[in-house]
């Protein structure tokens, strides 16, 4: 049987998660609601606006489930407003958040729109080189807890973290040819969703 991972379809980039996804043999099933929630193996956050998706989230005890459900190992993989949506603690801002991940984002740290830009990273544990990098009004982690794992740092700024069963980048892997983020989380899915 196809495994199957949701995308959070709120708003963003959730199609190209989704193709990310079919191009390595996996079910993409675009989550709009609480019940498109039910028969899935984990769920991506996708870039985007993390004000309007949180907006959405907070409707209907949505991201009250998320968070039940990760209480309980369930796998997320949170990207740029994803990663902005997963923390704990958003610098200078009292917007909603799922509070999953013990860090402190800062919100278009890199810039603004205009000063997007790719770069070659080093990722901790990923074989085959330096992962390309697309950087979209990129968040940034400030703060991180001990018990997170950071994956990958961009000129001394942290961009990828994971703790446990969740993993979070502040870059949009989703937009460059390469799957290899997605098989990291899809290997993390295979690990707690047995």
């Amino acid at each position: 049987m196809k495994k199957k991972i949701g995308v959070l379809a709120i708003q963003g980039a959730f199609r190209e998660h989704c193709k990310s996804l079919e191009k390595l043999g996996v079910e993409a099933v675009e989550v709009r609601s609480v019940d498109d929630l039910k028969g899935i193996s984990g769920l991506i956050i996708p870039g985007g606006e993390s004000t309007a998706i949180g907006k959405q989230l907070e409707i209907d005890g949505f991201g009250d489930k998320i968070v039940e459900m990760a209480g309980e190992g369930f796998p997320i993989f949170g990207t740029c407003a994803g990663m902005i949506l997963l923390s704990k603690k958003i610098d200078r801002s009292n917007q909603y958040s799922l509070g999953l991940l013990d860090i402190s984002v800062k919100r278009n740290a890199f810039g603004r729109q205009i000063a997007s830009f790719e770069a070659d990273i080093p990722v901790k544990g990923l074989k085959g080189g330096n992962l390309r990098a697309v950087f979209i009004r990129a968040p940034y982690v400030t703060e991180a807890g001990p018990e997170l794992d950071v994956l990958a740092a961009y000129a001394g700024k942290i961009v990828l973290v994971q703790d446990d069963h969740i993993l979070a980048s502040a870059f949009h892997p989703e937009l460059t040819d390469d799957t290899r983020i997605h098989e990291y989380f899809i290997n993390i899915v295979d690990q707690y969703r047995k």
